[in-house]
Parts: C-alpha cells; sequence; structure tokens
C-alpha cells in the first residue's frame, strides 16, 4: 500500500511539474518615441524658399543664416547661404570636408544625391550614424549664383541609440527642405 501511495504521489508530483511553463526572457525592445506630424509652412528669405514643418520654431541670425530649433526633440537644423562667385569647387570642397570631419565618431556616413531638374537644385545628404555631433547634413546648389548648406544638431551629448528616433524624423523634414527648395532671382 505504501508503495502505491508513492507512486501516486510522485506521479502527482510530476503532472503537477510538467504544467508548467517554462519561462522565456523576453526580447529586447527599443524606446517607440512618436512625435507628431506638423502642419507645412512655407519658408521666404532673400534668395530662397522651402516649405517646413510648422513645428519648428524660425531663428533668423542674418540674410545668410537660419535656424530651425525643434524645442520638443532639442535639435536644430542649421541652413547657411552663399553666393556662387566663380567658388563653387571650394565650397563643394568645405561642405563635403564638413560631413567627413565626423568620421571619427561616425559608424558609417550614406551620402545620397538630389537632383531636381525642375528647379534647378542639385545636392547631396549625408546621413550620419553613430555618436557624431551631427546626424545629418546636405547641401543643395543651382551651380551658378546659389549654395545653401544645412546640418542637424541636438543639444545633447551624442549617443546615436537614444536620439535616433528623433534623427530620423528630422532627416524627414530635411529632405522636404530639399525636395521643396526654389530659388530667387
Amino acid at each position: 500500500m505504501k508503495l502505491k501511495a508513492s507512486i501516486v504521489f510522485l506521479l502527482g508530483l510530476l503532472s503537477f511539474a510538467a504544467c508548467k511553463e517554462d519561462t522565456l526572457p523576453k526580447p529586447k525592445a527599443m524606446l517607440r518615441l512618436e512625435y507628431p506630424k506638423g502642419a507645412t509652412g512655407l519658408l521666404e528669405v532673400d534668395r530662397f524658399q522651402f516649405q517646413y514643418n510648422s513645428l519648428a520654431t524660425i531663428e533668423t541670425k542674418n540674410k545668410t543664416a537660419l535656424t530651425l530649433d525643434y524645442p520638443m526633440m532639442k535639435g536644430a537644423i542649421f541652413i547657411t547661404y552663399k553666393e556662387v562667385d566663380g567658388n563653387l569647387n571650394e565650397l563643394l570642397s568645405d561642405a563635403q570636408k564638413l560631413v567627413y570631419e565626423h568620421v571619427v565618431k561616425a559608424d558609417n556616413i550614406l551620402p545620397k544625391e538630389f537632383i531636381n531638374t525642375e528647379n534647378k537644385v542639385y545636392g547631396m545628404f549625408y546621413q550620419i550614424e553613430g555618436d557624431a555631433a551631427s546626424q545629418s547634413q546636405f547641401y543643395v546648389t543651382d551651380s551658378i549664383h546659389h549654395f545653401v548648406t544645412g546640418s542637424l544638431h541636438f543639444k545633447a551629448i551624442p549617443n546615436y541609440d537614444s536620439i535616433y528616433p528623433a534623427a530620423k524624423y528630422l532627416q524627414k523634414d530635411i529632405r522636404q527642405i530639399m525636395e521643396t527648395l526654389e530659388w530667387k532671382n
């Protein structure tokens, strides 16, 4: 009788242990930040105009420099205008040099050519991955009269994992600026 009771007890214990589900570790997840989609506004300055995200506040430094500030992301897009006066190669070289100064901290720099023949806007967009001071830079020109450079910076220590969602959001705004930019004569 004791043997039967022991076997029944053992079977009961085993069946109880067998019903327990295995504990699995949770997969790693990324922080999901969603930013509101702002309305589109038109920014006109002396030599050019473009559409921008109305969530940005515009700070005009002078006739050749302005900043689109995004306070909720602690980021800003700095834009500078220069006149082409036979110095296009020098302006292109300087713009590219600014991008590749980040190669020390960057994990990768992805250049993407931009061409808008209808508005005579030609340039490059650089996506910079890693803990660099700037996550994106660009330049556009008509190759004859106008040259605009821009860069994305955050008011924080560059930790790419932390600023990635905001950087992606603002990179879309930069592309909108490039795609809608028109020169004034």
